[in-house]
């Protein structure tokens, strides 16, 4: 193990001015276009997720590029079940309104990709997660989030499809037992461009204001 010392990069202003600007670019698509995207890029973006903090160095995160006609037809299928059933929990204007958003890009997206936690990793000698062993999910969570942003800074736009049954699709993507389903993505270049989330632009709901989001002292 090197001994030497290493120079901290030094993010300036307007590094950090376009970084604030990314993460308020950064959307869940819904439309995209049908122009393929390079198995290099998507490569390299899950170079740069699989640096994400992971909870006891566990790394638990699993890639599935789901390209097969097939798997993708049982995708859409598990979808169209679990969003019948989303809808009968909903009754008059809002049922309607449900009805009327579009909630995933799954046959638009060039790219699908199932990300799941690794459940029975022995990586990390399970550090940090004994008392929480939620701390597990976590961690793929933020690999998502890290894909998320360097995707939208590629322009690409990312989708979470999270209205499907996640244990039927591991079935239908014959997944090892010991894998949960963390996220379905949807991975695409966007028709549209918003700085603004799709369910609030509709009406589903609007953005808290930031004193909501004051932090609690005690």
């Amino acid at each position: 193990m090197s001994s030497a010392k290493q120079v901290p990069p030094q993010f300036d202003a307007s590094f950090r001015a376009r970084f604030a600007e990314l993460v308020r670019w950064r959307r869940d698509v819904r439309r995209f276009r049908s122009d393929a995207v390079s198995s290099e890029l998507i490569q390299q973006l899950l170079t740069l997720a699989s640096h994400a903090p992971s909870v006891g160095f566990c790394q638990p995160w699993r890639f599935v590029l789901v390209e097969s006609a097939e798997r993708r037809a049982a995708v859409i299928a598990n979808f169209k079940r679990s969003n019948e059933a989303a809808l009968a929990g909903y009754d008059g204007e809002r049922r309607a309104l449900y009805a009327s958003l579009k909630l995933e890009g799954l046959t638009q997206a060039p790219v699908h990709l199932a990300v799941c936690a690794d459940e029975g990793t022995a990586t990390g000698y399970r550090l940090g997660r004994v008392s929480m062993p939620e701390t597990l999910r976590y961690s793929v969570v933020a690999a998502i989030q890290t894909f998320w942003l360097a995707a939208r800074a590629e322009g690409l736009g990312v989708g979470w499809v999270s209205i499907v049954d996640p244990s039927a699709l591991c079935r239908d993507l014959d997944l090892p037992p010991e894998w949960s389903l963390i996220a379905y993505l949807c991975i695409g270049w966007p028709q549209e461009e918003h700085d603004d989330p799709e369910l609030e632009r509709h009406g589903w709901e609007t953005r808290l204001a930031p004193t909501m989001l004051a932090p609690l002292r005690r």
